[in-house]
């Protein structure tokens, strides 16, 4: 399989796939390592294709639009001690977290994408960090961030806010 056939080869992975793909997952369908489906991936984005990177891997960004429920934004502050009862607050309450967004001094918005939807997805997201030691986004704006959530109905999102009220995660001013 040369090049052209193995971006084409991504491309319909990532067409065929409802959930995120890791570039190790790619990699071995199409049997080179994982560091030339990065560079694969970034050729098939400087071409034009929405190829998001999640925590979990890369997804079309179509297949954000297609995901059922309504999007609202929120505003929350917390640190990284609250993590992981922000994330629980909103995939147990029937809403997922498609991103988070902070307002840089320099940079101006910096978004980064989740598709957290269950405890499992919040699990790995935190995970992930520990294992790498990364910050959070929020760590640079004095824990205020926003977040695009999608939910199934708008009593979801009213329970949402309502949990994340009575935990102080909320943001208020």
């Amino acid at each position: 399989m040369d090049a052209v056939q193995r971006r084409e080869r991504i491309q319909q992975i990532l067409r065929d796939s409802k959930e995120p793909v890791s570039a190790a997952a790619m990699a071995s369908q199409v049997h080179v390592s994982r560091q030339i489906i990065v560079g694969d991936v970034a050729l098939l984005r400087a071409g034009g294709m929405d190829i998001q990177a999640t925590p979990r891997g890369y997804i079309l960004q179509t297949q954000d639009s297609e995901a059922e429920g309504n999007q609202y934004t929120i505003a929350c502050r917390h640190g990284r001690d609250n993590l992981k009862e922000e994330l629980y607050a909103v995939v147990d309450n029937g809403g997922g977290l498609l991103d988070v967004t902070v307002e840089h001094p320099v940079y101006g918005q910096i978004t980064g994408k989740l598709h957290i939807f269950s405890r499992f997805d919040a699990d790995n997201f935190v995970e992930k960090l520990l294992k790498n030691r990364a910050s959070i986004l929020c760590d640079i704006t004095d824990n205020v961030h926003l977040h695009t959530l999608i939910c199934r109905s708008e009593a979801d999102y009213q329970r949402i806010l309502a949990v994340l009220e009575e935990k102080g995660i909320l943001f208020k001013k």
